[in-house]
């Protein structure tokens, strides 16, 4: 599913113009990555949360030469399901 389809949905099951379903999912999604930008975390009951992880710089290889580079440290979003969306899976 890619966003048209997710506003598509939306729209149909909340009764509301595809429209406002797209300003809802802009809006929620903007609210997630300010949260996570500020290092908060999101976290929906029933569903998941979203957090920010730092992962340390490292070295690695380059696969072409095969030469040593550094990996700078970083700020990578993680999700973790909730037990409600892992017990719909299974």
């Amino acid at each position: 599913m890619n966003k048209t389809e997710l506003v598509e949905h939306i729209a149909a099951n909340a009764d509301i113009s595809k429209a406002a379903a797209t300003r809802a999912l802009d809006s929620t999604l903007t609210a997630i990555r300010t949260t996570l930008k500020k290092g908060g975390t999101v976290s929906l009951v029933g569903f998941g949360s979203f957090a920010v992880t730092k992962r340390p710089a490292r070295k690695g290889r380059n696969p072409r030469t095969g030469d040593e580079i550094k990996i700078k440290a970083a700020k990578v979003p993680k999700f973790r399901p909730g037990k409600a969306l892992k017990d719909a899976l299974n």
